[in-house]
């Protein structure tokens, strides 16, 4: 199973980006879906997770300016980023974990200037 991340790139601040992510097959039943990100020089951090039944969770940082949703029919995963600022600049994963183990897109690259 493959999981196809796209939606990165280069933005102004202030701008927003939608990034998906979409197995390629059915992963049904999934337990969650969440996506982290990666800056340069920095661990990879957890931004949201989406749980089965929809409920949301958020890492502090990002309450407010990004919001995930889910869509375990197609195995996706999706992330609504507004008011990107130029710390927000990192690789974006998302993870799909359907009660089984965890699979991991390949990454996209997100990019913001200032």
């Amino acid at each position: 199973v493959q999981l196809q991340a796209s939606g990165g790139g280069l933005v102004q601040a202030g701008e927003s980006l939608k990034l998906s992510c979409v197995a390629s097959r059915s992963l049904l039943p999934v337990a969650a879906m969440a996506w982290y990100r990666q800056a340069p020089g920095k661990q990879r951090e957890l931004v949201a997770r989406w749980l089965s039944g929809g409920s949301t969770i958020y890492a502090g940082p990002f309450k407010g300016r990004f919001t995930i949703s889910g869509d375990d029919a197609k195995s996706a995963v999706y992330l609504q980023m507004n008011s990107l600022k130029s710390e927000d600049t990192a690789v974006y994963y998302c993870n799909i974990n359907p009660h089984s183990r965890d699979y991991w897109g390949q990454g996209t690259l997100v990019t913001v200037s200032s």
